[in-house]
């Protein structure tokens, strides 16, 4: 994670420069921003350039400040599902249980009270960081698979789906009307497109999209009124 950033906003000059230097000092990059406003415009400019965050990053996050405060801040990004790609540790010279237990329980990585130990928090960055890496490289992996997903025809989604089900040749081709030939052929076109050798490695390969990412009936199903509705949806 050589570049990954540690986003810092923090109404107090020293504050930021001292985390600024802590990080420094452990070869960790940083930014600081002396209010929430500024961070925020500084993510809106970011997402007018389509600028997307393709490094693990973190926030540190202080509380109270002045116009928009850091618990304001976080529920915007909550609202914007952006805390998974880049964790919140606040910090707080005002040590307050329930806001902190409310703001770990909406998402938050941690909460850190002032002044605190360097070591804990750079280790506590370190974690947010590495959770931070985790989930992009799970989103990568995704976006990886739905590509692979969009290049497969309609007759090739309806194939993959009775052979990820258990079906032989022979009964998949029933259900299509088509011949054994075809679907064997198809079913080629499937294992090469999305790079497997098995139904049991394409199977595997789609569980996790299977969260509803995957849908569609087949054509036979598709014309039949009372087909019931199959459990994966076709890519988005």
């Amino acid at each position: 994670m050589d570049t990954a950033t540690v986003y810092i906003v923090d109404d107090d000059a020293e504050v930021r420069q001292a985390l600024a230097w802590l990080l420094r000092s452990r070869r960790v990059l940083s930014e600081s921003f002396a209010s929430a406003e500024a961070f925020e415009l500084m993510l809106a400019d970011r997402m007018a350039r389509g600028v997307h965050q393709r490094q693990a990053a973190c926030l540190l996050l202080d509380v109270r400040m002045p116009g928009m405060s850091g618990l304001a801040l976080f529920d915007r990004l909550v609202e914007r599902g952006e805390t998974a790609a880049m964790p919140v540790i606040f910090l707080t010279g005002h040590a307050n249980v329930p806001t902190a237990v409310a703001s770990v329980k909406r998402g938050a990585f941690d909460f850190c009270e002032k002044p605190f130990s360097d070591n804990l928090l750079v280790d506590r960055i370190q974690a947010a960081l590495q959770a931070s890496a985790a989930h992009l490289a799970q989103w990568r992996e995704q976006q990886h698979l739905e590509q692979r997903l969009r290049e497969l025809t309609e007759r090739e989604r309806d194939v993959m789906r009775l052979v990820v089900g258990g079906l032989p040749n022979k009964l998949i081709a029933d259900q299509l009307a088509i011949s054994v030939r075809t679907v064997e052929v198809h079913r080629a076109r499937v294992f090469d497109k999305m790079q497997v050798r098995s139904a049991v490695e394409l199977a595997n390969l789609l569980r996790p999209a299977g969260r509803g990412r995957l849908s569609g009936n087949t054509t036979a199903q598709r014309s039949a009124p009372d087909a019931q509705p199959h459990p994966w949806r076709s890519p988005m």
